[in-house]
């Protein structure tokens, strides 16, 4: 154990880039959400732009086809803002445990809104990988849905083209997805950005040097 706690020793000095590689994985995901959800670069006015996309409004707040959420204007704007501005703080390590709060709370409601009901998984998997799955009737669904695409496809569309790259799936939709993320930002959260590799780490030790001098 001694050589072994002397191995993780020798590399504790890159601590940090696990926290980077997070970051850099969640950035580009919750910049191209919220940018997806604003007006940015459209043919409307220039303060318009900076509002929320009115289908994505319209999706918040219906209760037949959409979430159901009250406030549905403001809640699309937060939430979009929310992931677009905290996506380029995670990316460069700014404020990251502060960012990392709104972010957790966004993903928490899109599970609970947008994905429960769908169960865990985002894809029907024909073998589970996790045992609590609550939403098997839709994995039989979609594997149904699945099968009768792919007799579709290869009785009228150029099957061998379509799945060159990969095979057709259907998704499914689950919190599979928004969950991971959630739990990757609460790592982040508790740990920060890492040394060496953030901006919070400089910043933090200019502010410690000039203190102490």
């Amino acid at each position: 154990m001694r050589g072994f706690d002397a191995l993780v020793e020798k590399f504790s000095g890159f601590d940090g880039l696990p926290l980077l590689l997070i970051r850099v994985f969640l950035a580009p995901i919750m910049i191209y959400a919220g940018y997806g959800k604003l007006q940015l670069g459209a043919d409307v006015g220039f303060f318009e732009q900076f509002l929320a996309d009115p289908n994505v409004v319209a999706w918040f707040g219906n209760p037949d086809w959409g979430l159901g959420l009250p406030m549905p204007a403001v809640l699309a704007f937060l939430a979009a803002w929310t992931e677009l501005l905290g996506g380029w703080l995670l990316l460069f390590g700014l404020w990251t445990r502060l960012v990392s709060l709104p972010l957790m709370f966004t993903m928490a409601v899109a599970a609970g809104t947008a994905h429960w009901d769908n169960g865990w998984h985002t894809f029907p998997e024909a073998k589970l990988t996790v045992p609590w799955e609550w939403r098997m009737d839709l994995i039989e669904e979609g594997n149904q849905r699945k099968t009768a695409a792919i007799e579709l496809l290869k009785q009228h569309g150029n099957y061998g083209w379509l799945t060159e790259a990969g095979s057709i799936t259907v998704l499914k939709g689950g919190i599979e997805f928004a969950a991971t993320y959630f739990v990757m930002l609460m790592v982040l959260f508790f740990y920060g950005g890492g040394r060496y590799f953030s901006l919070d780490y400089w910043l933090a030790l200019r502010y410690r040097d000039n203190v102490l001098s």
